[in-house]
């Protein structure tokens, strides 16, 4: 069956603008191993590309110049013996070369696309200054010319392109980091492979593996989700049981000190700052730090969240990758196997607590859908989250999520994963209340302040809704387009 093209609306509007600009484009494309970069490249360019070539990891120079070699000559239909490729600086001045000898009268512009674009980058290969003259030299100067370079390998897109302080500094035109789909993305997706399963469903398996296509497809029709589950992470050679072992490694150049934060961030879902992040590692307080947490937070891996009222220096951050949470709380240290694994774990307490974690994971994401759903997307509006320690004299209080809004109000949202109607009790909603005054009292904010529940089935209607709760939103909310 044929993949259907599903969202990236704004990505493919940047690609369009492309095509259409006066002059030489240059575009970035990075985001985290299978959300569908080069899917999306060839849908976009597949009717103006005119040379397509992807790198392999850990490969020498010469076995890459090898294949480039070949790419051209299958490209370019070169029917004389073509030498080997002694330097990417020659095998990037025998493409422009080619390009000009094949170009045609028409002011269409033709497109270059490099796929795993780091890969290419082997030590001592004189990858990135053959490029780099390639692009200054011959490149830019062609206004019907679009090069679109690509990877998986963040950390290396973003020090060396993104951040580059060479020849390559500000010579991007356009960047793009691909997230996975949103719900309302993926619940299409699914329609469109013929998967069937309610909006529930869904929720459950984009809280196991989130909107990452790849993953996605390999759901199969008339299957519940349990039987999904033990089929891709709990059979002895489960797709997403063994990706665990590869994703990292392939993003990042040190993924130890990587695997350290998000490990750290796993055992605290509500987020460490900085500081707390060097202490727990541990990790200097310099610049690689900065830098790793950085390359995190654009692969998508970890969220920021600034607290109510809190400087900029007290920013928490948090796991946010669904797989990655799914698979270091139920799969890398489990025994069970086989069918029956997922549905006998889903009985559990654990499985309650990471229900509601992983609902609440869920809802940060989809903050625009939210306000959608509240009636509020056109009013400016800051979110954050708000936690407040416990002392002697008082007690805590955690907001799950916080909307402070320019119309001199706030919402107060907490979020409930439940299987049916959620039922507020006298306890619940005193709860409620005090999390509301505390709120109030540490913060002597003067907005008015509005509890808001967010659950899955909704909130049953008792007297205790009805003094307590201000304004509801379903799971449907989630599910909206915008």
């Amino acid at each position: 069956m044929v993949q259907k093209f599903i969202g990236r609306e704004a990505e493919l509007q940047v690609f369009s603008e492309a095509l259409t600009s006066p002059g030489a484009e240059l575009i970035a494309v990075f985001g985290r191993r299978r959300v569908g970069k080069t899917f999306l490249i060839r849908h976009a360019y597949q009717k103006r590309m005119i040379f397509e070539f992807s790198g392999l990891k850990d490969t020498k120079t010469a076995h890459q110049l090898e294949r480039f070699r070949l790419a051209l000559v299958k490209t370019f239909a070169i029917e004389a013996p073509l030498d080997k490729l002694p330097s990417w600086l020659h095998a990037f001045s025998l493409l422009s070369d080619l390009l000009e000898k094949s170009a045609s009268s028409t002011k269409k512009k033709r497109v270059i696309f490099l796929d795993e674009f780091p890969w290419m980058d082997s030590p001592r290969s004189g990858f990135l200054s053959a490029f780099d003259n390639f692009w200054n030299s011959w490149a830019s100067k062609q206004p019907n010319l679009v090069v679109v370079i690509c990877g998986s390998a963040a950390s290396w897109m973003i020090q060396n392109i993104v951040r580059n302080k060479g020849g390559l500094h500000n010579r991007l035109t356009r960047r793009i980091r691909l997230a996975p789909f949103n719900l309302k993305e993926t619940e299409q997706f699914l329609e469109s492979q013929r998967v069937q399963f309610k909006r529930y469903q869904i929720l459950q398996l984009y809280m196991m593996m989130g909107g990452i296509p790849h993953y996605l497809k390999e759901l199969r029709r008339g299957e519940s989700v349990e039987q999904a589950i033990d089929r891709l992470f709990f059979a002895q050679d489960g797709l997403l049981r063994e990706e665990f072992v590869s994703l990292y490694p392939a993003l990042f150049d040190d993924p130890e000190r990587h695997l350290a934060v998000v490990r750290a961030l796993a055992d605290k879902p509500s987020g460490l700052t900085r500081n707390q992040l060097i202490e727990v590692c541990p990790f200097d307080s310099g610049g690689s730090t900065t830098k790793m947490l950085e390359e995190l937070l654009e692969s998508g891996f970890v969220q920021q969240y600034f607290p109510f009222g809190k400087a900029t220096k007290d920013a928490i951050f948090k796991l946010c990758d669904e797989y990655t949470i799914f698979y270091l709380k139920f799969i890398e240290n489990s025994k069970a196997s086989g069918q029956g694994a997922w549905l006998n774990k889903s009985q559990t307490p654990v499985y309650r607590i990471w229900g509601g974690l992983a609902f609440e994971n869920l809802c940060l994401k989809h903050v625009q859908q939210i306000k959608k759903g509240l009636g509020i997307l056109g009013i400016y509006t800051e979110q954050s989250v708000w936690r407040s320690d416990g002392r002697t004299e008082e007690q805590g209080a955690q907001i799950d999520l916080l909307l402070d809004r320019a119309d001199n109000t706030i919402n107060l949202i907490e979020i409930k994963f439940s299987v049916s109607e959620f039922v507020i009790d006298k306890k619940y909603a005193a709860e409620l209340e005090d999390k509301k005054r505390i709120f109030a009292d540490k913060t002597a904010t003067r907005k008015n302040l509005l509890i808001t529940m967010l659950t899955s089935y909704g909130v049953k209607k008792n007297e205790y809704f009805y003094n307590t709760i201000q304004r509801e939103i379903t799971m449907d909310a989630l599910f909206e387009a915008l």
